[in-house]
Parts: C-alpha cells; structure tokens; sequence
C-alpha cells in the first residue's frame, strides 16, 4: 500500500516527517509532496503534484486554507482513503470526498500506526 504524504516536511521536529519516518519503519510504500524539496527519511519531497500511481491512503499535514489547491489533484489519485490529521479537519472536503465514495478519517496518522490500525 502506498501512502502520499502532503505537507512533507524536512524538519524532524514535525509530524509530517515523524509520520513518514514510522510510514517506512513499518514497511509502507510513501511518496511526499512539501513546499520545498528536500529528504525526509530517505524519501525525496517533491514540490509539484505528481502523477503517483497506485496511491492507498492520502494523509493531510497542511491546513484547510491550502487544500482547496488539492482537491482536484487528490481526486485525480482516486486512493481508497484520505486522512485529516489535527488540524486539517474540513467538512468542505468531506463532503467531495463523500461524493466520490472516498473514505475519509479524522485521525492522527503517528497514532493509527502505533496502535497497528493503519
């Protein structure tokens, strides 16, 4: 299962780059996109909305303002599910998602995996 990170980040003080780091520690496949390229974990952040195939699970570290800018392009990636870490929550968005028979949570990613409910 491949996992899309936006929001990466390089900082290994954010959840972002906590996220990816427990994401490859249990084995998930990840791909990031941030604001500015760099590694997290050993994963390139890319800055442009790429065409990534075969992506399960979109988890969200940027705030409701900016995802409007996503829409279409997480649409377009038609995963299985989308998950609104704290602070990302938007009714907006889950209404399209619903609309597309997209699954959504309101979780935390870092604790999804630490509790194996990822």
């Amino acid at each position: 299962m491949k996992t899309l990170v936006i929001g990466a980040s390089t900082n290994k003080e954010r959840y972002s780059y906590k996220a990816i780091h427990s994401l490859v520690d249990k084995s998930h496949q990840v791909v990031a996109i941030g604001v500015k390229k760099g590694m997290a974990f050993d994963i390139p952040i890319e800055t442009e909305k790429l065409d990534f195939h075969a992506v399960d699970t979109v988890t969200l570290y940027i705030n409701p303002s900016v995802q409007e800018d996503y829409y279409d392009y997480i649409l377009s990636l038609n995963p299985r599910r989308v998950i609104f870490n704290p602070g990302t929550e938007n009714p907006e968005f889950y209404k399209i998602l619903q609309a597309k028979n997209i699954e959504y949570e309101v979780a935390c990613t870092l604790v999804l995996l630490a509790t194996n409910q990822y």
